[in-house]
């Protein structure tokens, strides 16, 4: 069976993790602020903040942002369902607009469109790594949270790493991700003020000169372990070698990939701007095979797939709470039933990738 994705842990890994088990700190220790440094270096960023996950990254991130109670957030409902879920976390209300049907990404003008006086911030998702056009959001003149989870290596047209422009951006660590530590997140920052908020909320709300037992606001246990950022730091050693590796095999696809009518394929770059890549995710032809189809004859034929990414407005319960229907944001809904992510990974060889793609285009033909 080929492998939907496989995390790459190496020896320095382990030796950089055993390291922190033998000093016996294996909490809020100096491998947090080490590993916040070197990933606030690699992106730009003037600060970063280590959390537990992506999800409580953009929980702290729009709680920074000043999203509370009855304000909208306007995103994508092409995304994982935590972009959306983590406005909630405040009892604010995610506003959907559509998607751009080439990147994938929120559409600008959609968004605009979305926008009311209770709009307290922005939130745009790189999907797939795939850079969004924050020009154009910061030209609405409103706070902006950036779910750059999946967008690790990306660059906007101007040469800026995604997470470097100065706005909350939140990355995430888990096993499939570009830099991996099992679980856990980071979020960038340009502002000093945000990051000690930030600092404080993922530890229960104590400020670094509290003592343990006191805490001067609402807090959460949001933080990230030493071994985790030991994980971190080794994964950066080497990230541009493995993201180096994921190009690589995103041009194997491509090229063997190109030749399918109707097809749709990701884009590497489009204007200047670079996807940083995560995962493989086509789109199926209109009239061919349904895309849940394609999944059961390829898991049949010993290739692991997924359909990747359902509508988030139209699960069961951003249905039921907020009265969401077909038909609302019709790019969104046809790029979602089509959606199908190959196996992608570093170390997956193009001998294997062939095994994919003739598999797929066996499925999309038919006997």
């Amino acid at each position: 069976m080929i492998p939907l994705a496989k995390p790459v842990i190496g020896q320095r890994e382990e030796q950089l993790v055993l390291d922190v088990l033998r000093s016996g700190q294996l909490s809020l220790g100096p491998r947090v602020p080490a590993f916040e440094q070197a990933f606030a270096t690699r992106v730009g960023a003037a600060h970063a903040s280590a959390v537990s996950s992506g999800t409580t990254g953009l929980h702290l991130a729009l709680r920074a942002a000043g999203v509370g109670e009855g304000d909208e957030v306007v995103t994508s409902p092409f995304s994982f369902v935590a972009s959306a879920n983590s406005v909630l976390y405040e009892r604010a209300r995610p506003v959907f607009a559509d998607i751009d049907p080439v990147t994938l990404n929120l559409d600008p003008d959609a968004a605009r469109a979305a926008v009311t006086e209770r709009t307290t911030a922005l939130l745009p998702v790189h999907i797939f790594g795939f850079p969004a056009d924050l020009p154009a959001f910061e030209s609405f003149g409103l706070p902006i949270v950036e779910d750059a989870c999946e967008a690790l290596g990306a660059s906007h047209a101007d040469g800026a790493a995604v997470g470097g422009r100065g706005h909350p951006a939140v990355f995430g660590f888990y096993a499939n991700k570009q830099l991996t530590t099992g679980e856990g997140g980071m979020v960038t920052l340009g502002d000093a003020a945000m990051k000690e908020r930030i600092d404080s909320e993922r530890n229960q709300g104590r400020a670094p000169d509290m003592g343990w037992l006191d805490h001067d606001r609402l807090g959460f246990n949001y933080r990230l372990s030493d071994i985790a950022c030991a994980l971190g730091l080794a994964q950066l050693d080497r990230l541009d070698d493995m993201l180096a590796a994921r190009a690589r095999v995103a041009g194997w696809y491509e090229e063997a990939l190109a030749g399918i009518e109707g097809l749709g394929l990701p884009l590497a770059e489009r204007g200047g701007d670079r996807r940083g890549w995560f995962v493989y995710v086509v789109q199926v032809p209109r009239g061919g095979p349904a895309r849940d189809d394609v999944v059961v004859a390829l898991r049949e034929r010993g290739i692991q797939s997924k359909p990747y990414l359902p509508a988030i407005h139209l699960m069961s319960f951003y249905r039921e709470r907020f009265g969401h229907r077909e038909g609302e944001f019709p790019v969104c809904e046809d790029v979602a039933a089509r959606s199908i992510a190959l196996p992608f990974f570093p170390e997956l060889t193009e001998a294997q990738v062939e095994v994919v793609t003739e598999g797929f285009k066996a499925v999309l033909t038919g006997p």
